[in-house]
C-alpha cells in the first residue's frame, strides 16, 4: 500500500511540452503555483518542431513561388521563370523554429517553470520519475501527444526507403516524382508544397474524397483545383503492397472499380495520419488531466492549448467550462486556403439551410486572387436561423474562420451576424455578403 504524501516537490507537473504542455505550465506558474515540466526531445513538441510551424514556412515560400509565378496578371512582368532554392528554404525553416524555441524556453524561466529534458514516467497519482529521480507532485497534467502512424498492414512497406512528414521537412533536393498515400491535412499540404517546387505528384487516397471531415463540397472543390495545375487523385484506392526497383518506389493499388494500378514515383510520403502517445501510467486518477493529441478528441495546437489552460483553472477554481468542439476551426494550408468551423453539410440535420456564395463577392478578394472564385459556405438552423457551421475555400480563410468560430459559439443568428459591422474592403465581409 502507497503511503500517503503529506508534502509535495510541486504544486503541478506537466508532462510534454508541446502547445498543450508549455501552456498549462506557463498558466499555472503565473498564478503562483509551484510547477516542473518534463519533455523528452525538444521544447515546443510536434507543433513547433516539425508540425504547424516548420510546414506553413515552407508553404508560405511555395505560396510565394506560385504568386510570382502569376504576377503577370496583376501587371507585374517577372524578366525570367522564378526558380525555387530549397536548401535556402529548408535552412529558413530551422531558423524559425530555433527562434521560436528560443522563445518557448524563455517563457517557461520567466513564469519560473522547472523544465526537466528526460523522458517522465508516472509511477501512481502523485509521483513522477524521471532519470533515475522522483518527483512528488499535487496534480498531473499529461501532454504527451501524438505520433506518425505507419500503417503495418501494407506489404513491403519495412522493405522499401519511404519519407514520413519529418523528411519531407529536410529534404534539400526535390524529388522528380512523388507518390503520397494519405490525402487528408498532411498529406495535401506536402503535395502542394512539392508540387509547387516541380515534382509530379500522385496523392492516393482510400476513401473517395480527399481531407476526410471537411465540408465535401469544399474538398472537392480544392482538390479540382490541384488536379487542373497537374496533381494526380487517385480516389477510392487501396495500396496493396509496395515494392522497389531500379531506385525508384512502385505502389500496387486497386482503384474503386477494381482495377489494379501501379504508381512509379522516386519518393514515397506516408501521410495515413497520426496517434496519440500513452503516458507511461496504469490508471488515470482523478488529479491527472490529458490535454492535446493524447485525449485523441481535436489533434489541433489551438485546441490543446484551450484544454490546457481549462485544465489548470479546473485545479484552481475547480471549474467545470467544457470545450464545444464544434467551435474549433480547422485550417489546411494549401493555396488557396480551406478554413471551416462547425457542422458541414453532411453532419447538418436536415432541417438545416445552405447558403452558398462566390469569394468573388468580396471586393478585396477579388482585388488579391485575380482569376481565382472560392467559395464560402454557411450552414444555417432552418428554426430559429443560427449559424451551425462555416466554410471557406480561398484566401486567407485562415485569417477570418475565426469570425465564424465566434458567432457559432455565440450562438448568432443572421440577423445578428449581419448586422456586425465588418470593415471595407476586407476578405472578411464576404459573410456579410453571404448573409444579405
Amino acid at each position: 500500500m502507497t503511503e500517503k504524501i503529506s508534502t509535495y516537490d510541486y504544486d503541478v507537473a506537466v508532462i510534454g511540452g508541446g502547445p498543450a504542455g508549455y501552456t498549462a505550465a506557463e498558466a499555472a506558474a503565473k498564478v503562483g503555483l509551484s510547477v516542473v515540466l518534463f519533455e523528452k526531445n525538444q521544447l515546443g513538441g510536434t507543433c513547433l518542431n516539425e508540425g504547424c510551424i516548420p510546414t506553413k514556412t515552407l508553404l508560405y515560400s511555395a505560396k510565394l513561388l506560385d504568386n510570382i509565378r502569376s504576377a503577370g496578371k496583376y501587371g507585374i512582368i517577372v524578366p525570367t521563370l522564378p526558380t525555387s532554392d530549397l536548401p535556402k528554404i529548408i535552412a529558413r525553416k530551422n531558423k524559425i523554429v530555433r527562434k521560436l524555441q528560443i522563445g518557448v524556453k524563455a517563457k517557461m524561466e520567466r513564469a519560473g517553470v522547472h523544465v526537466i529534458i528526460g523522458e517522465a514516467e508516472i509511477v501512481d497519482g502523485c509521483l513522477v520519475r524521471c532519470k533515475d529521480e522522483s518527483y512528488t507532485t499535487q496534480n498531473i497534467i499529461i501532454c504527451t501527444g501524438s505520433e506518425v502512424f505507419i500503417p503495418n498492414s501494407i506489404p513491403g512497406l519495412c522493405d522499401v526507403p519511404y519519407w514520413t512528414h519529418r523528411d519531407a521537412l529536410n529534404c534539400t533536393e526535390p524529388p522528380v516524382s512523388l507518390t503520397v498515400i494519405g490525402g487528408g491535412v498532411i498529406g495535401m499540404e506536402f503535395a502542394a508544397f512539392y508540387h509547387a517546387l516541380g515534382t509530379n505528384v500522385t496523392v492516393i487516397e482510400m476513401q473517395d474524397e480527399i481531407l476526410g471531415g471537411i465540408d465535401r463540397e469544399i474538398a472537392s472543390q480544392l482538390r479540382m483545383e490541384y488536379a487542373k495545375r497537374g496533381i494526380v487523385f487517385l480516389l477510392g484506392t487501396k495500396v496493396d503492397s509496395v515494392s522497389q526497383s531500379a531506385g525508384d518506389i512502385n505502389t500496387h493499388c486497386t482503384t474503386a472499380d477494381g482495377s489494379p494500378v501501379d504508381v512509379t514515383s522516386q519518393r514515397l510520403l506516408i501521410a495515413v495520419g497520426r496517434r496519440p502517445v500513452k503516458p507511461l501510467v496504469e490508471n488515470v486518477t482523478q488529479n491527472m488531466y490529458l490535454c492535446g493529441d493524447v485525449n485523441g478528441k481535436s489533434m489541433l495546437a489551438h485546441t490543446a492549448m484551450r484544454e490546457a489552460e481549462l485544465a489548470v483553472d479546473h485545479i484552481l477554481n475547480g471549474s467545470e467550462e467544457k470545450i464545444n468542439y464544434h467551435t474549433i476551426p480547422a485550417v489546411v494550408y494549401t493555396n488557396p486556403e480551406v478554413a471551416s468551423v462547425g457542422l458541414t453539410e453532411e453532419t447538418a440535420s436536415s432541417g438545416s439551410r445552405i447558403i452558398r456564395i462566390p469569394m468573388t463577392y468580396s471586393g478585396r478578394f477579388m482585388v488579391e486572387n485575380e482569376g481565382a472564385n472560392g467559395l464560402c459556405k454557411i450552414i444555417v438552423n432552418e428554426s430559429d436561423e443560427r449559424i451551425l457551421g462555416v466554410h471557406v475555400l480561398g484566401n486567407p480563410a485562415s485569417e477570418i474562420i475565426a469570425l465564424a468560430g465566434m458567432a457559432i459559439m455565440q450562438k448568432m443568428t443572421i440577423k445578428e451576424w449581419k448586422n456586425v459591422i465588418f470593415p471595407h474592403p476586407t476578405v472578411g465581409e464576404i459573410f456579410h455578403e453571404a448573409l444579405s
